[in-house]
């Protein structure tokens, strides 16, 4: 347990040291990428929110008639 302790700065500089490579290989996207991707999000949630809404409305007859009978 003490070795563990006195290792602690070592690993603790080492990990940081690692964080620093790995952040300077990183890229972000440009704002028109961001821009793009954020269009395509929301328009699939869009879609998807008419596609369910649709489902919703077409079954939630045989449900109510199911929850009705079922008593």
């Amino acid at each position: 347990m003490g070795n563990r302790i006195q290792e602690f700065p070592a690993r603790v500089k080492n990990f940081l040291s690692d964080v620093r490579n790995e952040m300077r290989k990183v890229t972000f996207p440009s704002r028109k990428e961001v821009q793009a991707t954020t269009v395509v999000v929301i328009i699939t949630v869009t879609l998807f929110g008419i596609y369910f809404f649709i489902l919703d409305q077409a079954f939630a007859p045989a449900v109510a008639w199911v929850l009705k009978h079922s008593k």
